[in-house]
Formats: C-alpha cells, sequence, structure tokens
C-alpha cells in the first residue's frame, strides 16, 4: 500500500486585494508537515502552480525551498513531486533540480524529448513503500504548454473524435507520454497528473485563468489513460472529484479569491492497493477567517457598520491575522461612490475588505407585440440608448446630465 497526498494551487507570494498571504501560507504549509508525518506519507504530489507568477520574489522562493526541506525533515523517505502549473515558470521550477533531488524533490517542467521521442525518464517518478521497494509510479505532467503538445500538423483527426485540435493535442500528448512509460511500470500502480481545466470541474471567479492554448477552455475526462488508478489535477481550487472519481482536483490550501469564500480547502490522501484507489479528503482549517456580511442576502450601505460592530472584534488584532470580509450589498439607495463608503466605514474596524457586491435587480422583459419580428442589430442602435439602457440595469435610474457628458466626451475621443 502507497500513501500519497494529493495538493496543489499553493500560489506562494500571491496577494489577495493587496493583503500578503505570507502568515496564511506559513499556518498551511505547518500543517501539510504534520499531515505527512502523522498518515506516514509516502509521496507528495505538487499539481502545479506553485507560485503566484511566473518570475517570483527572492522571498517566495525561499519560502518555497525552505518548505521542501522541512518536509524533507518531517518524513525522510518520502517521495516529493513537483510540477509546474500555468502560473510557473517551467524552466525556473526546474533549475536546481540537482539540489532538490538530494532530498528526495523530482520537479517535472516542460515536457521533455529525445530526437522527438518522450523521454520516460524525465516524467516518470518510482514511489517506494515502507520497505524500500518501488510500489507504485507517478506519471508527472506539467501544464501542457504549445511546446509541449505535438505539433498540430501530425494529429489526424479520427472520425468521431475529438473536433478542436488542441483537445486532440492533449490527448495525443498523454498518449504519447504513457506508450514511452508503459514498458517501465511493470504492473505497479499509476497515478497521473495534470495542470488543466477538464470539463465538469467548477472553476473559481477571479482567480483561475482560462488557460489551454489556442482558445480552448476544457478537455473531456477521458484524455488520460485508462490505466491510471488516480488523475491527480490542478489549477481548479475547489477539491472536486469528475467522472468515476478517480480524476480529482484536491483544491488549494487557502481560499484565493473572493469567489472562494463558501469552499472548504484541504488535501487528498490517495491510498493505491491492488484495487481502486481510495480517496479520502483531509480539511485544513483556514488560518484567518473569511466571511460574508450579511450571511445571507443583502443589507444597505447603512447596515454596514452595524453588522461589522457585531463581529466583536478585538480592536488590537494583528493586521495579518484580522479577518476578510466580502460585503454583499441592496441597490437601494446606493448612489456611485459606494465602494469608497465601504472602506470609510470599515476604516474603524479591525478587518480586510476584499470584495464587495451589489444585488443585481431582476430583469424586466418587455412583450414582443410581433413574435416573429427579430431583435434589432447592434450597429442600428444608437450608442446613447444602449449607455442609458446599461446605466439603468447597473443603477436602476435613468443617467444624469454629468454621465451623459462623461459619455458624450468619450464617445468622442473613441
Amino acid at each position: 500500500m502507497i500513501r500519497v497526498l494529493h495538493t496543489g494551487d499553493w500560489h506562494i507570494g500571491q496577494t489577495l486585494r493587496g493583503f500578503s498571504r505570507e502568515a496564511e501560507h506559513a499556518a498551511v504549509f505547518a500543517r501539510l508537515e504534520a499531515i505527512a508525518a502523522e498518515r506516514e506519507i509516502d509521496a507528495l504530489v505538487v499539481a502545479g502552480d506553485v507560485f503566484d507568477c511566473q518570475n517570483p520574489s527572492g522571498e517566495s522562493q525561499g519560502r518555497f525551498y525552505a518548505l521542501m526541506a522541512r518536509l524533507h525533515a518531517a518524513r525522510p523517505a518520502m517521495t516529493i513531486v513537483i510540477t509546474a502549473g500555468n502560473h510557473d515558470a517551467a524552466g525556473r521550477l526546474e533549475a536546481p533540480r540537482p539540489l532538490l533531488e538530494a532530498i528526495g524533490v523530482r520537479v517535472i517542467g516542460n515536457v521533455r524529448r529525445r530526437d522527438g521521442m518522450i523521454d520516460p525518464s524525465h516524467h516518470l517518478v518510482p514511489i517506494r513503500d515502507a520497505s524500500g521497494e518501488v510500489a507504485a509510479q507517478v506519471l508527472a505532467v506539467s501544464y501542457p504548454t504549445a511546446a509541449c503538445l505535438p505539433p498540430l500538423s501530425s494529429i489526424n483527426k479520427a472520425e468521431g473524435g475529438d473536433p478542436s485540435p488542441i483537445v486532440r493535442g492533449v490527448r495525443d500528448l498523454y498518449g504519447q507520454l504513457f506508450e514511452a512509460a508503459r514498458p517501465r511500470l511493470g504492473g505497479l500502480p499509476l497515478l497521473v497528473t495534470g495542470h488543466l481545466h477538464v470539463a465538469g470541474g467548477l472553476e473559481s471567479e477571479g482567480a483561475e485563468r482560462r488557460i489551454l492554448v489556442g482558445g480552448e477552455h476544457a478537455v473531456p475526462a477521458d484524455v488520460f489513460p485508462d490505466e491510471a488508478r488516480y488523475v491527480a489535477l490542478g489549477h481548479l481550487h475547489k477539491a472536486q472529484g469528475l467522472g468515476r472519481g478517480h480524476v480529482r482536483y484536491c483544491g488549494s490550501l487557502i481560499p484565493l479569491s473572493a469567489a472562494e469564500q463558501p469552499y472548504r480547502h484541504g488535501v487528498t490522501l490517495v491510498t493505491l492497493g491492488s484495487g481502486p484507489a481510495e480517496v479520502e479528503q483531509i480539511a485544513i482549517e483556514r488560518p484567518v477567517p473569511f466571511l460574508r456580511l450579511p450571511a445571507a442576502s443583502d443589507m444597505t450601505l447603512d447596515d454596514l457598520g452595524d453588522h461589522l460592530a457585531g463581529l466583536g472584534l478585538d480592536p488590537d488584532l494583528a493586521p495579518e491575522a484580522r479577518p476578510y470580509i466580502q460585503v454583499r450589498l441592496t441597490r437601494e439607495g446606493l448612489l456611485p461612490g459606494y465602494r469608497a463608503e465601504v472602506d470609510r466605514i470599515a476604516e474603524s474596524f479591525p478587518v480586510r475588505i476584499v470584495d464587495v457586491r451589489v444585488a443585481v435587480p431582476a430583469r424586466v422583459t418587455p412583450e414582443i407585440e410581433e413574435a416573429e419580428a427579430p431583435p434589432p442589430r447592434l450597429s442600428e442602435r444608437d450608442p446613447e440608448e444602449l449607455f442609458r439602457l446599461a446605466y439603468r440595469a447597473c443603477w436602476d435610474e435613468e443617467p444624469g446630465i454629468a454621465h451623459l457628458d462623461v459619455f458624450h466626451r468619450a464617445r468622442a475621443e473613441a
């Protein structure tokens, strides 16, 4: 039996509306170390997006390397498999590979080929059990950049197959990787990684980019080899299983956008043996509360101060321990410039406002007298009329003279 801890989307160096996440990362990484030791983990798989940007700061890189050293100290026999995500620079991530391998860390960046053929030694990572015997294999694959995919001219569209050449390219890439690795598997359980959007996965607004090259958004779950006992995915931040459940996103360790306020974050423990993979999601408590005000429905801006006071927070709370707040407002009495007023009210409380959302009014659809008449073309509509419609939809009132003046000046300059 092999125990694999599946994690990913760390986004080291991320800020949320300008607020540092350093203290939160320190807390969840300490919990990760504890889980590795407590559960006697044989392999830790990080499915991409180690960093939040492709040029991470020296401090962010220092935190990552220090974590690798601590994980090795916590579980010396554990193999750590790191793959690059779309936020990572694959070459930069791989650069210290010789040093990291000395402490059991394998870093896999771009697809490596020799004479046009996949190099399986670069992507296949053996996992040893407590006795030191190889008991499973990880086929490690990073985010598929255009350079990683096979030449599109070499990919034939099979009858009834994928209509998109990009999806066919991803499918062909995984097929080539598996065929190159097959002779070395020895009948052992296989875990495959990926960093991309698989169709059916729920994405979160504001944190996850639509990343496939060529304008594509998602691939079907069957692009991965049927022989894989488990597919460890990164990119989507909500923990979720797809298909039969063996294709899975572990989710991020902390909420990375306001849309993730309702999520339950953690890591996935995968046990590989003679049968299907056993999966357990291990929750990781948030180091900092992330609250929605009000907890349900919406409130007027005048009620915001009362809601913040109702939290009963210590006014001397350290800045890094102050809760993140998502504010939900009704449109009743709301004027332009409300966001600055939210910040002014919040200044008196030990909180961090990271999101303000305004309820969208119900749309009233006018009756169409001639049902057969086609809708007017956009080119046939007067721009001022469209501006008035958009303003009413946003503010539920007519634009004033000052608003129309700004519109006409902007139109004249366009």
